[in-house]
C-alpha cells in the first residue's frame, strides 16, 4: 500500500512538473519583444491551422483616447492580473486587463501634448509617440512625452506599472539635462519616434527632427540611469540633421546600443560627422564606432536617408562574420555589417538592392527556420519581402519570397518553438486595416485578413503588433484590438534569440503619490502636486569624431512661431 501511494505521488509530481511551463509567466516589455528588435514571438498556439482561423475577440473592450503610434506591451505578475499597456498622442497611458480590455488604471494627467511639431510634421498632436519599455525587476514603465508650454519640452517618465504612480525623481527634463559636445537639446525641434530600450540599468531614448527637416535638430540618444535619474548622459550627431527616425529606435546586443542616422546637412568637403550611418554606442551612451557607405555624401545631398529604418541585430550561425547588424535605406538597399567591427566609411560586409520602392519608418524582423536565417520588411509600394542571409564567408543575401500586401506596417513573427511554423504578420495600415499572416519560408498566405469583424480602424503608419498567450494585440486610434486563435490558454515559451541581452539589474525605486513635469508645461485638469526637483546634469563623454563648424545648409522650411 505504501508503495502504491509512493507511485501515485510520483505520478502527481511529474504531472505537476509538466504543467508548470504551461503556467509560466510571459511578458512583452519592449518593441518587437527583444532588444535585438527581431520581432520574434514564440507561442505554441500559433500553428498554421490555428493562425488561419484567427478571429477578433469581440468581448475585449480596449477603449482608450488618442492617436496611437506605439506598440502595446503585455505585463504579468501584478496584483490585478495580466495587463496590456497602451500610450497615446494625447499623453494618456492605460493599463487594460489583458482578457477583458477594461482599465486597471489610467493616467490622463501627464500633461497637455504639443499641438504640432516644429515643421509642423505629420503627427498632430504630439504626445507619446515611441513605444515604452518596462523593467520587470522594479515594475517600472518608462516613456517619453512631449508636453506643451513655453517652451515645449520632452520629459522621460517612470511609472509603477501596476498602479500608474509616478516614481520619485521622475520625470526627467530632457532640455535641462541633455548636453553633448557643446550642443544643447532643444525639444521644440526634436521628435521622439523610436522605441525606448533598457540595457543594464539605463533607459535609452532616441530622437530625430520633424518631417520637413526644419530648424537645427540633431540625431540624439539620451540615457537615464533608472536607479539614479539625476544621472543623464547623451550622444548627438556633430552635424545638424542625422535624425534617428526608425520605429524600432535603439537596438542592442545586450551590451552595445545601435542606432541608424539619417542625412546631415554637410558640404561635399566635410568629413563624416554623424549622419547616414550605423552608430555603435557603449553604456552611457558613449560613442564607440560607426559605419557609413562610401557614397554617404550623395545620400546627404539627395535626402536618401540610411536612418529612415531602425537597426536589427542578427546572428547567422556558420557565417563569417556571424554577429551582424542590419540597416535598410531609402536607396532601396539592405546593408549587413559586422557589429563588432563597423569599420568607418567603407564597404559593408554585404549589400543588396532589396526593394522596388522607398524604405523608411518601418522596422525589420529576423527569424530562423530550417531553410536559414531570414530578415523581412514591408516597403512603401505594398510589398512584404523576405530575404535569406547565407552562412558563407562573408555572408551573402538572397531573395526568399515577396508578396503584394498593401499598407505601411512593421512586421512581426510567430513561431511555435523558435524555428518551426514561422509566420510573418503585417497590418494593412493605410490600406485594408486587417491583419495578414504569411508562411515564413515560402510567403504562402496563412491568414488572409478575416471577415467583417476583423477589420480595424485608425491604424497609424509603421506600427506593429504584439503577441502573448495565443493572442495578437494591435494599438490604433482610441482602441486596442485583440485577436485570438481557436485554442485554450496556450503554453508560451520564453523568447530566446541569438542576441539575448544580459539581465537588467534590479533598481530600488521609491514610489510617490503623484508627480508632475518639472517645467512650465500646462497641466490637465488633474490637480497639480509638488513637482520633483530638477535632475542635475552629468557631463557627457568626449566623442571620437572631432566636431566641426556647421556648414551652409540647403534651404529648409521656416518653422512656425513657438507656442
Amino acid at each position: 500500500m505504501k508503495r502504491l501511494i509512493s507511485s501515485v505521488s510520483l505520478i502527481i509530481i511529474l504531472l505537476w512538473t509538466a504543467l508548470l511551463p504551461a503556467r509560466a509567466q510571459v511578458n512583452v516589455t519592449q518593441e518587437h519583444n527583444n532588444l535585438s528588435r527581431d520581432g520574434l514571438y514564440i507561442d505554441s498556439a500559433f500553428t498554421p491551422s490555428n493562425a488561419a482561423n484567427l478571429t477578433r475577440d469581440m468581448t475585449f473592450d480596449g477603449t482608450i483616447s488618442g492617436h496611437v503610434y506605439a506598440q502595446p506591451l503585455y505585463i504579468e505578475g501584478g496584483p490585478n492580473g495580466p495587463m496590456v499597456i497602451a500610450v497615446t498622442e494625447s499623453n494618456n497611458v492605460y493599463a487594460l486587463h489583458a482578457d477583458t480590455g477594461l482599465p486597471i488604471w489610467s493616467r490622463t494627467d501627464i500633461g497637455t501634448p504639443a499641438p504640432q511639431g516644429a515643421c509642423p510634421g505629420n503627427i498632430i498632436p504630439v504626445g507619446i509617440t515611441g513605444t515604452p519599455v518596462v523593467d520587470l525587476g522594479s515594475r517600472s514603465l518608462f516613456f517619453d512625452a512631449v508636453i506643451n508650454g513655453n517652451p515645449v519640452k520632452h520629459f522621460i517618465f517612470s511609472l509603477n506599472v501596476d498602479t500608474g504612480v509616478t516614481h520619485a525623481g521622475w520625470p526627467v527634463d530632457v532640455d535641462a539635462t541633455a548636453h553633448y559636445n557643446g550642443i544643447t537639446f532643444d525639444s521644440f525641434v526634436q521628435e521622439e519616434r523610436g522605441a525606448l530600450a533598457l540595457v543594464n540599468g539605463i533607459v535609452y531614448v532616441s530622437y530625430s527632427g520633424y518631417v520637413g527637416d526644419c530648424d537645427n535638430y540633431h540625431g540624439w540618444v539620451v540615457g537615464v540611469e533608472i536607479n539614479n535619474p539625476s544621472n543623464v548622459m547623451a550622444w548627438a550627431t556633430d552635424a545638424v540633421g542625422g535624425g534617428i527616425w526608425g520605429h524600432g529606435g535603439v537596438a542592442s546586443d545586450g551590451t552595445n546600443m545601435f542606432v541608424v542616422t539619417g542625412n546631415t546637412f554637410t558640404t561635399d568637403q566635410q568629413p563624416w560627422s554623424g549622419g547616414e550611418a550605423i552608430v555603435r554606442l557603449q553604456a552611457g551612451p558613449t560613442f564607440s564606432q560607426f559605419w557609413a557607405p562610401l557614397n554617404w555624401h550623395n545620400l546627404d545631398d539627395t535626402d536618401t536617408d540610411l536612418g529612415g529604418c531602425s537597426a536589427t541585430i542578427i546572428d547567422v550561425p556558420g557565417a563569417n562574420p556571424s554577429q551582424l547588424v542590419l540597416a535598410l535605406g531609402k536607396d532601396h538597399n539592405a546593408y549587413l555589417l559586422d557589429r563588432n567591427n563597423l569599420g568607418g566609411v567603407t564597404t559593408p560586409v554585404a549589400t543588396m538592392n532589396v526593394s522596388s520602392s522607398t524604405l523608411r519608418g518601418t522596422s525589420s524582423v529576423a527569424y530562423q527556420t530550417g531553410e536559414g536565417t531570414h530578415f523581412a520588411f514591408h516597403n512603401e509600394s505594398g510589398e512584404l519581402r523576405s530575404y535569406i542571409i547565407n552562412a558563407t564567408s562573408p555572408p551573402t543575401i538572397a531573395l526568399a519570397w515577396n508578396v503584394n500586401d498593401g499598407g505601411r506596417s512593421s512586421p512581426w513573427v510567430t513561431t511555435i518553438d523558435g524555428t518551426n511554423n514561422a509566420i510573418v504578420w503585417v497590418a494593412g495600415i493605410e490600406d485594408d486595416q486587417r491583419l495578414h499572416g504569411y508562411n515564413g519560408d515560402t510567403g504562402a498566405t496563412i491568414f488572409a485578413g478575416g471577415g467583417p469583424n476583423e477589420q480595424m480602424t485608425g491604424t497609424r503608419q509603421w506600427n506593429t503588433g504584439m503577441v502573448a498567450r495565443g493572442r495578437i494585440y494591435f494599438g490604433a486610434d482610441n482602441k486596442v484590438y485583440a485577436f485570438k486563435v481557436p485554442t485554450g490558454t496556450p503554453t508560451p515559451t520564453p523568447t530566446a534569440t541569438p542576441a539575448t541581452p544580459t539581465p537588467t539589474p534590479t533598481p530600488t525605486v521609491t514610489p510617490t503619490p503623484t508627480a508632475t513635469p518639472i517645467s512650465t508645461a500646462t497641466p490637465t485638469s488633474t490637480p497639480t502636486p509638488t513637482a520633483s526637483p530638477s535632475p542635475s546634469m552629468t557631463p557627457t563623454a568626449t566623442p571620437r569624431v572631432t566636431p566641426r563648424p556647421h556648414p551652409t545648409r540647403r534651404p529648409r522650411p521656416t518653422p512656425p512661431p513657438r507656442p
